[in-house]
């Protein structure tokens, strides 16, 4: 995110704080990247919507000529909404419902990803009950260690997702015998925050030839789903270029004429957000300082929850050249202190042992790589209302504009769907 200091707080002092603010030009520009780096092939860019659900974001990339990566027939409907053509949405998820399964066939969508043999079952039904072919993938779970955050490793015969080959072989098998399924794809996914490419490369080469076996097999394979994964940058990690990422996926695949799906979603819009939170106070406990600000966990989960590290800056007006991820954000010569919200539970708050200067009240303190995994897995715990989020971009002019595209909830919203 290229946004300066002067900006951020202007955007934090009009539309209060705790605050979202996305970078809509990082974020088109990080889909533009993702196209080049597929160009010339057949591709799909599916979006991972749970990354961030704003329907700005989505309207955006939809008119970017995006897919959408869905998990949840809501977000099925979200894509649709926003103007994704409904054949470049795919349906994935462990535990789909019986009605999901019925509402995604009924909106004609590219293909349903299937997670197991149950799930196999429900969709025939469903299609016979609809007098439809389904279009149908499956996904395989190659067990490869995807060498990230235990919570988001998917690729392990451990984990929830997917079926072993030797079930997916009879899976395709009846899918293609079934004369109420279409098996027209493969999927793999084996985690997200992933920056080593060497488990992807083999996680692809499993799959590559488990499609050829497909093929052999008579199955009419058209689509390869790689999942999506790719990490970003929160600290010092080195991260995988597009460009050798996608070079594995065609190594992987050879002469295989298939369409290549892929759903980035954190590293499209990770880096393209921050949570603005103003000081509400500082406090030494003992020997501890604390810097208490009104963003919460309830806010941004993914710190206590993965126990994941943000940088954190506190944010100078003074300086208007100064842009976020081109600074050394550890504030060096500041005192050490923990970052903690209102929330009351230890388990909140937003760094710990870092360096901060002296605050005072009604600073603005940045919480920067928020843009995935940030509002979309925000609640109202404590019954705190969920932030306001706000868009910046160039005008015409050229010059920064700003737009409110979530409003902040009140009171009563927390009130509408409760029964008094």
């Amino acid at each position: 995110m290229r946004i300066s200091d002067s900006a951020l707080i202007k955007v934090a002092k009009k539309y209060q704080t705790p605050l979202y603010v996305y970078d809509f030009d990082g974020i088109k520009k990080n889909y533009q990247e993702f196209k080049q780096a597929f160009y010339g092939r057949k591709s799909i860019i599916a979006y991972a919507i749970k990354a961030n659900s704003n329907f700005a974001i989505m309207q955006m990339l939809s008119k970017e000529g995006c897919g959408a990566d869905c998990v949840s027939i809501n977000e099925v409907k979200l894509a649709l909404k926003a103007g994704v053509k409904k054949y470049n949405i795919v349906f994935s998820g462990v535990a789909k419902s019986y009605e999901e399964i019925k509402q995604a066939l009924e909106l004609d969508i590219l293909l349903i990803n299937v997670e197991s043999a149950f799930e196999l079952e429900d969709i025939i039904k469903i299609a016979k009950e609809q007098n439809k072919k389904a279009r149908i993938s499956i996904r395989l779970n190659p067990d490869i260690e995807p060498k990230t955050h235990p919570y988001i490793s998917t690729g392990l015969s451990e984990n929830k997702f997917g079926v072993n080959a030797t079930e997916a072989r009879a899976m395709y098998i009846l899918a293609k015998k079934s004369e109420y399924l279409e098996p027209i794809g493969l999927h793999t996914h084996i985690g997200s925050q992933l920056t080593d490419i060497k488990p992807i490369q083999d996680s692809l080469q499993i799959a590559s030839d488990f499609a050829g076996e497909l093929i052999a097999l008579g199955i009419d394979l058209k689509f390869f789903n790689v999942g999506g994964g790719l990490g970003i940058q929160y600290d010092d990690e080195k991260t995988i270029p597009l460009y050798d990422y996608a070079q594995s996926i065609f190594k992987a695949l050879g002469d295989k004429d298939l369409t290549v799906i892929c759903e980035p979603g954190r590293s499209i819009v990770g880096n393209n957000g921050v949570l603005l939170n103003s000081v509400v106070g500082e406090k030494l406990n003992h020997k501890t300082r604390f810097v208490i600000v009104d963003g919460a966990m309830n806010d941004l989960l993914r710190i206590p929850l993965y126990n994941a590290y943000h940088k954190i800056a506190l944010l100078d007006a003074s300086d208007e050249s100064k842009m976020s991820f081109d600074n050394d954000y550890t504030n060096a010569k500041g005192e050490k202190c923990n970052v903690v919200g209102p929330v009351c539970e230890s388990g909140d708050f937003f760094a710990k042992g870092i360096n901060l200067p002296q605050t005072k009240k009604g600073d603005i303190v940045c919480v920067y790589s928020a843009g995935a995994y940030g509002f979309c897995m925000a609640s109202n715990y404590n019954q705190r209302v969920k932030p306001a989020e706000v868009a910046i971009y160039k005008g015409e002019n050229g010059k920064l504009q700003d737009k409110l595209v979530r409003k902040r909830e009140s009171f009563e919203d927390l009130l509408n769907n409760q029964i008094m």
